[in-house]
């Protein structure tokens, strides 16, 4: 009996071991050289993709960095911004772009609005992008094969594509899955019915990945989706009851899909662990880092974290028929009617759908270091695998 205690004993001293001893290999790891980022998502790391389609974002947009609008629905940069320029890297063109872009050192192929799953209503109807990742997907596919192809024709090509090597040394991103989430909400479902289709969600999602790792793709930095419960659009469109609003003033219900979604997707990457061998796939929380910007907002030095910094009206300064930098005419002269708050440095939430500059800066600082991924490595080591 002794003899099996102190076998077990043995073995949980060094299951313990180990998993101290990860965060020092992690380390002991070299550096990555990512030649380029081929980004995948929705608003969150849009950088021009729907401006492009449909029309720029309007002023504010942009004031906060580009000194006017620059594609992103945001004052200013967005995570995929600083995730680009912490490698060294320029800011990610969008593909649908074809205006002043270089694509060198990768493309961005996310659309505000997207989805994983493709929707069957237009975007004048849902508000959903036509851009799904499948679309993004089938983008990508054709830019490999045809930017190769113009590359060799010399001159300014070969200057504004990647090389082909850059495809399988490239990072590769996701950040999207949140409107997946409301789009059942938005049919009237219930928790429980959108809970049912997650499954199938995160299955396209999958076969997504594959693909890319059967084109040469070799590392993946994937996010999880935030806490949408705690965006104005979420809770002005999709009233809930009293009690189901926590101590934060999020809406309970929407954030506990939020996090369903996040414990089925840590679970697809692991099985694409097992599944692609020579790949490296990094998981990241940012619905932690992100709920903490609203649940430590005074800690952080947050001002009201639930409110819209450019909007109009209402609990939270946010109305779905008159858009940040909307416009009125009055006497025959244009009148700006939602317009930015002015100190942003304090401000989260930018129009009631996306984030700040701020808040986004603050977002990467936190998740670049490793400490909310899983494995727990580093932006810049994420080129290494690490098998549990």
């Amino acid at each position: 009996m002794a003899s099996d205690i102190s076998f077990f004993l043995v073995i949980a001293i060094f299951a313990f071991s180990l998993v101290n001893l990860i965060p020092s290999l992690v380390l002991a790891r070299n550096p990555c050289h990512f030649p380029a980022i081929f980004n995948f998502g929705d608003s969150n790391s849009d950088t021009g993709g729907l401006s492009a389609a449909f029309g720029q974002a309007p002023p504010p947009n942009g004031q906060s960095y580009f000194g006017g609008p620059a594609g992103r629905y945001a004052d200013g940069r967005l995570v995929i911004d600083f995730i680009a320029q912490s490698l060294g890297l320029p800011y990610l063109s969008a593909f649908l772009d074809s205006v002043g872009s270089n694509f060198s050192h990768g493309a961005n192929f996310a659309t505000s609005a997207s989805t994983i799953r493709p929707q069957n209503i237009t975007m004048n109807q849902g508000g959903f992008s036509p851009i799904s990742l499948n679309v993004q997907y089938y983008e990508f596919s054709d830019f490999h094969v045809r930017s190769q192809v113009v590359r060799k024709r010399g001159g300014v090509y070969e200057t504004l594509l990647p090389k082909e090597e850059d495809f399988s040394s490239a990072l590769y991103t996701f950040d999207i899955g949140q409107n997946d989430l409301t789009a059942g909400y938005y049919l009237n479902m219930s928790t429980d019915e959108v809970k049912a289709y997650v499954p199938d969600v995160l299955n396209q999602f999958q076969t997504i990945i594959q693909y890319i790792y059967s084109q040469g793709g070799r590392y993946f930095w994937i996010h999880n989706t935030g806490p949408v419960g705690c965006l104005p659009y979420i809770m002005d469109r999709i009233p809930v009851l009293a009690s189901q609003i926590d101590n934060y003033g999020c809406a309970s219900p929407f954030n506990e899909v939020a996090q369903f979604f996040n414990h089925g997707l840590k679970k697809t990457v692991e099985q694409l662990r097992k599944d692609l061998p020579n790949a490296a796939i990094t998981y990241v929380d940012v619905y932690s880092v992100k709920f903490s910007l609203v649940s430590q907002g005074r800690k952080h030095g947050i001002e009201h974290p639930l409110v819209a910094c450019c909007g109009h009206g209402g609990k939270y300064n946010y109305n779905r028929f008159i858009h940040c930098g909307d416009t009125i005419k009055v006497k025959g002269k244009e009148m700006l009617v939602a317009n930015s708050c002015k100190n942003l440095s304090v401000r989260i939430n930018w129009d009631g759908t996306y984030l700040t500059e701020a808040a986004n800066k603050w977002i990467f600082k936190q998740i670049a270091n490793g400490s909310f991924s899983g494995p727990p490595i580093p932006l810049r080591k994420a080129c290494n695998r690490i098998d549990h």
